[in-house]
């Protein structure tokens, strides 16, 4: 604790020595609150600043970014590419949490102090450690937890642990973060509750996941009454009446066979946000998190990062126009989603150690990750889902596991490290999800290989 917390300090020394910062970001909701978090603290020591997002770090990323000759701040990535980004002469600090590929002090990381960058601290609370040393920024804490909950670090343990968990104290502390066990699904603050079930995939609801009249029917049929003057969402339930509708859940959930780990994701601990209206996304941490993803998987991260700046200053005129932008992308989303799951049913075949399915046009490689890990709730549990989708740079992978694959030897990061170094692309991430770009054509050659590291994981050889 106290090494990674001197390397803070020392990042933060260096950052306060310069006159203007550019910060490069990754585009997902952990990467839009890590670029707000630190353009936040620049702001308020007087520091000039400018924000980039980009899906993933390569030569020609690094060339251009050289050739703006300024001072550098990756956050939420940068990592995974140590060694490139030395080699370009960037001056830089780094502060990710994504398994390093080389050792550098200029990087603030929680892997190199035997911290999982997985579960304990994500790209957003470890550019927090940096902005607390660059001065009074308590009140960037909800930011921290919005990304960290964005990167579903709290998915292991159904509640976020490790130093995410410091953070999260130190919130209350602050009277802005209270924590609560609830229902962990998204809409609670602004949906009808026959509406925050309908929309509820993960984890899929036999009878009610896409299907309004069966989510109606469900409430009426264990007595919960749908309406008073407006349509009732969950805020508005009773704490009884909460309880039936868990209770209920739970027991359709079992009758129908749906995994015990799925189930288990149905409630934990939930985050909401004090300073924030009660009945917007903006409330709750989770759905806070989903807004922002909808916005980072259509190319929209700018709005993304002007609710995040709002949230984190003064509300101004262009925040309000962000916000409703946001919400009409997160419709735009949910509907995609929904779609894409119906692609997967259609789709989906098995090797002998992982189950795959290529979405080509069909899904956008933004977000056929989403789609892959929700996809656990319609097909197997015990192997390792492998989605591709086209894009402009060639396919997209995106590997999704189960916790207790994770549990029994599965690394996606490394079998899609090990996979890429064979067959060409470049890619990484975490156990439990991992991602890359490979050339078009070498799909089949790629799921062969990664099938083989996958069965080798499984025996516990690699």
């Amino acid at each position: 604790m106290k090494d990674i917390f001197r390397r803070a300090r020392d990042l933060a020394e260096l950052v306060r020595k310069q006159e203007e910062v550019l910060i490069v970001t990754h585009i997902d909701a952990d990467g839009i609150t890590s670029g707000a978090i630190a353009a936040s603290s620049l702001e308020r020591i007087g520091i000039d600043y400018e924000i980039k997002f980009i899906k993933n770090i390569d030569k020609n990323v690094l060339r251009e970014i050289a050739d703006e000759n300024k001072f550098v701040w990756f956050t939420d990535l940068g990592s995974g590419s140590i060694d490139l980004i030395v080699r370009s002469g960037i001056n830089f600090i780094i502060s990710d949490h994504h398994r390093p590929s080389g050792y550098s002090r200029f990087q603030l990381n929680p892997n190199e102090f035997g911290i999982s960058g997985e579960y304990e601290l994500s790209g957003s609370s470890t550019t927090y450690l940096i902005s607390k040393n660059l001065g009074l920024n308590y009140d960037l804490i909800p930011i921290a937890v919005v990304g960290a909950v964005g990167d579903l670090q709290d998915l292991k343990e159904g509640r976020l642990i490790g130093l995410n968990r410091m953070i999260v104290e130190e919130g209350i502390r602050f009277k802005l973060i209270d924590v609560k066990k609830d229902l962990r699904f998204f809409g609670k603050q602004t949906r009808p509750v026959f509406k925050m079930l309908e929309y509820t995939f993960d984890p899929f609801l036999p009878g009610i996941s896409g299907n309004e009249r069966g989510a109606i029917e469900f409430l009426r049929k264990i007595g919960i009454r749908l309406k008073d003057e407006r349509w009732r969402r969950w805020i508005d339930l009773s704490m009884d009446e909460k309880r039936t509708i868990v209770s209920e859940l739970v027991k359709l959930c079992i009758e129908r066979n749906v995994p015990l780990e799925a189930i288990k994701r149905i409630v934990g601990e939930t985050y909401i946000l004090l300073r924030e209206d009660e009945g917007t996304e903006l409330r709750d941490a989770a759905e806070f998190s989903t807004l922002l993803n909808a916005t980072a998987r259509y190319g929209y991260c700018d709005i993304g990062l002007k609710i995040c700046l709002g949230v984190c200053s003064e509300k101004n005129e262009g925040f309000e126009r962000a916000y409703r932008k946001a919400r009409n992308l997160l419709q735009k989303h949910r509907k995609n989603l929904s779609e894409g799951l119906k692609i997967v049913e259609k789709r989906i075949y098995e090797l002998e150690n992982i189950q795959y399915f290529h979405a080509g046009w069909d899904i956008l490689d933004t977000i056929v990750g989403i789609v892959a890990g929700m996809s656990f709730s319609k097909v197997r549990m015990d192997k390792p889902i492998i989605a591709f989708a086209y894009t402009n740079e060639g396919v997209k992978v995106s590997a999704r596991a189960t916790q207790k694959l994770v549990d029994m030897g599965v690394n996606l990061a490394e079998a899609i490290r090990i996979a890429c170094e064979k067959i060409g692309g470049s890619g990484g991430g975490h156990s439990i999800a991992a991602g890359a770009i490979i050339p078009k054509g070498s799909e089949d050659e790629f799921l062969k290989e990664i099938d083989r590291i996958i069965g080798k994981q499984l025996r516990r050889e690699i």
